[in-house]
């Protein structure tokens, strides 16, 4: 739809859906680097990220989701899929997550990512989290890290508590080499309603909905995931480097082009849409951007397009002078003040 009422043409979406996020990941740009170099990815998980999440407290929870959901707002973004992990700070995490993106104005669903390697009680915790916060009324899926940090038994555990609750998974599937098992693993377990995150290295087919990530499987070197060869829907995600969709979608393009340079930015186009499938209610946001038109051959070539207004579930959230709910001076000042704090830790 196209519109002149900012004074030249611009057009309007829904809202769009960031199908895989870890929003605790906001507070890790400039941190310090690593006592080793990582050569390879489960290296960059032991050296990184499992240090820094284990650095949380619910202070930094706290402003580093305000801080995903304000710049996921800010690129036309009002639906986050998260996928969070803490595990010196579990108990309430998901609330806290959830009441900041509404503060931001932005829907979330929320998974904890439940993992053995952090023992038995660490995962026990992990499984009462998203317990709890669904029963609760929360929105989201039971959270699983990635076959290769879980047990037969806490996989069991998983499968189980996700049966009970009607609801489907959210898993790290076959990522790197080091979960090339995942596939035989998951197998028969696995439902439509699961979240399948990454499938580079996957090796059959699994039911549920693939969630790519292009920025992070480069970023990570894992490989390319091809998710053309899948017969399930694939949704496009950031594996929390931020939460501009469109970006995504560009790099999913360009990342299939140089696989198959007769492939088309509309196949991409078609990943992001399938964030609407999962998070439904993103459709009835409206998003006025700052170009015309919005389609997959100009968006693959236009960087720069931006969101003038956005409106989420009848109310506007950003306009001309920015977010209309909160003061984005604010988040990125008290941000950068956690993020200090969780790298002195590191």
């Amino acid at each position: 739809m196209s519109s002149r009422e900012y004074g030249g043409m611009t057009a309007t979406t829904p809202g769009l859906v960031c199908s895989h996020h870890h929003l605790y990941s906001a507070l890790a740009r400039g941190m310090p680097a690593p006592p080793e170099t990582p050569t390879c990815f489960r290296e960059i998980l032991e050296q990184v990220w499992w240090r820094l999440d284990a650095a949380l407290d619910m202070e930094m929870i706290r402003w580093s989701a305000m801080l995903g959901a304000l710049e996921a707002l800010e690129h036309g973004t009002t639906a986050i899929i998260d996928h969070h992990a803490s595990p010196n700070a579990i108990e309430g995490s998901l609330d806290v997550i959830a009441a900041a993106c509404a503060q931001v104005g932005i829907r979330v669903a929320c998974a904890y990512e439940v993992t053995d390697r952090n023992g038995p009680d660490g995962a026990r915790r992990g499984l009462a989290e998203n317990e709890r916060f669904l029963r609760s009324g929360g929105r989201g899926w039971v959270g699983a890290h990635a076959c290769f940090t879980l047990s037969d038994e806490t996989l069991d555990a998983v499968v189980g508590l996700s049966e009970d609750l009607g609801t489907g998974v959210h898993i790290h599937v076959a990522e790197g080499p080091e979960d090339i098992d995942a596939g035989r693993r998951l197998e028969g377990r696995t439902r439509d309603s699961w979240l399948l995150a990454h499938g580079v290295h996957l090796d059959r087919h699994l039911d549920g909905t693939i969630l790519h990530n292009p920025e992070s499987n480069m970023n990570n070197a894992v490989g390319y995931a091809r998710p053309i060869r899948f017969a399930n829907p694939v949704a496009l995600g950031t594996d929390g480097i931020g939460g501009d969709m469109l970006t995504s979608f560009r790099a999913a393009y360009l990342r299939m082009r140089e696989d198959d340079v007769t492939a088309s930015p509309e196949t991409a186009w078609g990943w992001l849409g399938t964030g609407w499938d999962l998070f439904p209610e993103a459709r009835d946001d409206v998003v006025t951007w700052s170009y015309d038109p919005i389609d997959p051959w100009h968006l693959a070539f236009t960087p720069g397009v931006r969101p003038l207004r956005v409106v989420v579930d009848g109310t506007v959230v950003l306009d001309d002078n920015g977010p209309t709910l909160v003061d984005a001076a604010e988040i990125r000042a008290k941000a950068a003040e956690q993020a200090r704090r969780l790298h002195a830790r590191l």
